[in-house]
Formats: structure tokens, sequence, C-alpha cells
């Protein structure tokens, strides 16, 4: 990629950013649809899961794919073809006219975000190489995400109150067009130095084992958990996770790259992505059905409900984007575990729901947590790793993150399924989602632990020794507050 002026740079980083706004804009504008799209699809907490995880296990099953594909044949060229798939997939969306129909339509809209937010990381990173400048990018493309928890949930409210839950996708069109206009003439072509060969046996088995997993997660409160079907499923989805392990590391340039896993921080940072966004997916879940369904509000006052924690997520992602460029992801990491973990024991142990305060307290606490954990995990993730595999190691950490919404959905919403009445949604829902908010504050329990395990020196050790077992010792490390203030380092 040549050289860019700062101010390209900066349009390379917003055109990047609104491909993440319509696909994290769409998540947090279904959720609260969800109630309205259940009433008139018939659709049971099963099949409010489906419309959700159908979208995000496609998601995680393909970004490591679109990732190295698009260092192969160009970050541009993917990046342009994802934006065509997602901005009519969305269009498809509109038109279902049943659960099975829309179920299936996002699907398409999984395979163009796909090769959308993973190759757009891949492009910032190699945009800005700058290891300060680049923490405080993606710090940037943190915030995004939660300019689209704030408004997702007001524009939501307002086109299914207002139009009707088809609308909430009509907001990706002009967007996905006005960025693939923007891509195609402004952001340059780049592919890696070297990229890999195609692992077709490792892509199968990634995608039998998420898609068997969650499907006997979601089916197992309907089918029994011991049921013949449950327990084939499992089963399957335990043997396709030892095929995994067992043919990668045999591969000379395999799907997943096991030997990343030698570093810490890289670890810690894909079961950090994988713990937060299931407490995400799970908390998003919970609320949207708690405060249309049981409190019984619209489903613009249920956004306007979701302010405090949309608000706080988008106040504190870029600020934590600045701290891992100042001191690296250990103060943010600790914050946003510690922040996680009180909100989830504030509802499961206190019953945040039965006081208006405390129901926003807990939304606080949770939007200061995510907020502030979302920037170390792509820094963590992408500048441990060598540059010239940018594209396989940020699908790496953004895959860790569908499949951990995925799972979040998956878990939480069988939970709710086993507590609340056959007959009516909302009787026991409020006492069903207690042991879901144990497994939230599980989740950010888990951020909070492994953040401060694989943050130290010991890790930053690890990451070094990794890079040379990949043959590219010369790489950017992660800042921390020994290299006086963000220093940069070698």
């Amino acid at each position: 990629m040549p050289e860019l002026s700062h101010r390209h740079r900066i349009l390379v980083l917003a055109i990047c950013c609104m491909s993440l706004l319509i696909v994290s804009l769409d998540n947090t504008i279904l959720n609260v649809a969800l109630p309205s799209l259940r009433r008139e699809l018939d659709a049971s907490v099963a099949g409010m899961q489906w419309v959700i995880d159908a979208y995000t296990l496609v998601l995680a099953s393909l970004l490591m794919l679109a990732g190295s594909v698009a260092d192969r044949v160009g970050r541009r060229k993917i990046f342009m073809i994802g934006l065509v798939l997602f901005t009519l997939g969305s269009l498809l969306c509109s038109l279902a006219q049943n659960l099975g129909s829309l179920v299936a339509f996002r699907m398409v809209q999984a395979v163009g975000g796909s090769m959308l937010n993973p190759v757009a990381m891949s492009i910032i990173t190699n945009t800005f190489t700058d290891p300060r400048e680049r923490a405080r990018a993606i710090g940037v493309w943190g915030g995004v995400v939660g300019i689209s928890m704030a408004a997702g949930p007001l524009v939501g409210g307002l086109l299914v109150d207002g139009v009707g839950w088809r609308s909430i996708f009509w907001v990706n069109l002009p967007v996905g067009l006005a960025a693939l206009l923007l891509t195609w003439r402004y952001v340059p072509e780049s592919r890696a130095p070297r990229a890999r060969r195609f692992d077709p046996v490792g892509q199968l088995l990634v995608i039998t084992l998420l898609g068997s997993l969650t499907y006997a997660i979601i089916e197992a409160p309907v089918a029994g958990w011991t049921s013949p079907l449950i327990l084939t499923f499992a089963v399957v989805a335990a043997l396709a996770l030892a095929g995994l392990l067992r043919h990668e590391p045999r591969r000379a340039e395999p799907l997943i790259d096991l030997r990343f896993f030698h570093s810490l921080p890289f670890s810690g940072a894909t079961v950090i992505a994988v713990s937060a966004f299931a407490a995400l997916g799970g908390f998003l879940f919970v609320n949207t059905l708690y405060l249309q369904d049981v409190r019984g509000l619209s489903a613009l006052n249920a956004g306007l409900y979701m302010l405090p924690m949309a608000g706080l997520t988008l106040v504190c992602a870029p600020l934590s984007g600045r701290l891992v460029a100042a001191y690296g992801p250990r103060p943010s990491l600790l914050a946003a575990g510690t922040a996680m973990t009180a909100s989830g024991v504030l509802f499961a142990a206190f019953e945040a729901e039965t006081s208006t305060a405390l129901l926003f307290t807990g939304y606080v606490l949770f939007g200061l947590g995510f907020g502030l954990v979302n920037a170390p995990i792509t820094n963590t993730a992408v500048s441990g790793m060598p540059r010239a595999q940018a594209g396989v190691a940020a699908a790496v950490a953004s895959t860790s993150r569908q499949i951990g919404q995925t799972l979040g959905v998956a878990v939480i919403g069988a939970v709710l399924a086993a507590g609340v009445s056959a007959s009516s949604h909302t009787e026991g829902f409020v006492a069903a989602s207690r042991p879901a908010w144990w497994i939230i504050a599980g989740c950010g329990l888990c951020v909070l632990v492994v953040g401060a395990l694989t943050s130290g020196r010991r890790a930053r050790e690890s990451a070094r020794r990794t890079a040379e077992l990949l043959g590219e010792p010369e790489i950017d490390r992660i800042p921390s507050r020994h290299d006086g203030q963000g220093r940069r380092t070698r």
C-alpha cells in the first residue's frame, strides 16, 4: 500500500467505519424489533434466537476465510463485494414474508458482513502503521460501536413504532451504497506480500463445529438436553473440534494458525472477546424482551431506557483507545471486567429490575465496561502479530466476537426458554432471568481475570517469542506503562 497523507488516512478510516456502522447498527436495531417481529411472524424464543444467531453464526464461520482471501486477492476488492452482498441481503430481509425466509436472508447479509469488518480492520492496520496512531484509530473504530448502540435503539424504536419492523433494514441501503462508491474512489488496493493458501477442510470443520454447537444449545430447551437429536449434534461438534485441532497443525498454511495462540496477549484477546460479546449478546436479548414484554414499553421507550448503556459505550470506546495507546491494554481490561461483573451481579443478586435507579445503574456499569473492552481486544490481537498476516489476525479477533455473541444469545435464550411459561411469554420471566444474569456476571469476571493474566511483562515476552516463531521478529510492540507514556518501542 502506498504511503498516504494524514488526511487521506483519516478518510480511509471514515470509510471503513461506515461498514462497521451498518453492521453494528443492524444488530442493535434488530434487538429492539424482536418483540414486534415475534408477534407478526409468530416466532418462539428459539425463533428469535435464530433471527440473530443465523447472522452471527455464518459471520463467525466465514470471517477467517474472508480475511485470508482478502490478503490474497485484494482487500479493497473483497471489501466492495461484501458491501454489495450486505446491502442486497438487507433489502431481501425487508421483503421477508415468514420466519424461515428472514433467517435465510439474514444469512445472505452475513456472507457480505464477513467481508466487511475484518477486512476493514486489516485496511486500517496497514494504513496506520505507527502503533500509537493505530491505537487511536482503533479507538475511533470502537467508538462507532458506541454510536451504533446509542443510535440503534432510538432509530429502531422510531422505525418500528412508526413504520414497522421491515423498515429497520432500509437504513443499511443508503449507507452501504455510499460506502461502496467512496471505497471505489478513495481506498487503495492492498495485499499481503505472502498470503496463505485456502484450507477447505479447516473451513468445513469450523462451520460444522459452530453450527452443531449453536443448534444444540438453541433447540435443547424444546427437544430436551438428553434427546438423541441434541446429543447427536453435541457429538458432531466435539468431533469437529477434535478434527480441527488435529488437522490445522499438519498444514503448512492452515486456516487458523494455532501458533498464534502461543502469544498470551493474542490468546487472552480471543478469550476476552468471546466473554465480552457473549455478555453483550445476552444483555441485549434479555433487556429487549424484559422492557417491551414485561414492562410493556414501546420499542422507542425501550430504546430510550437503554441510552445510559449506549451512551457510556460511545464515550468510553475512544477513551479506551487513548488509554491503550498510552498505557497498554491492562488498565482498560481491568476496569472493563470489574464494571461488567458489577452490572451482572447487580441484576442477579439485587434484582435491579425492581428499581428504576438500580436498573439505570446496571446499564451505566455495563456500558462503561463494554465501552472500555473493545479497543484493547483489537489492538492486542493485531499488534502482537506480523503485519503481513493482519487480515487473518484481525479475522480471528472478529470471529471471537461473533462466536461470543452467538453463544451469548444461544445460552441466555435457552435459559429463558427453559424458565418462562409455555402459555405466556412474560410469566416467570424475571425469575428465569436470574441465572442469565449470573452467566453475564461470570463473563465479566472472565474479562477481569484473563485481562490481568495476559497483559503483563511475561505476556509481552510471549508475544515476542511468537513473532520469532512465525519468522518475523520485527513487530510493533504493544505499549505499556513501562514504555514511558506509550513511547514507540521495538
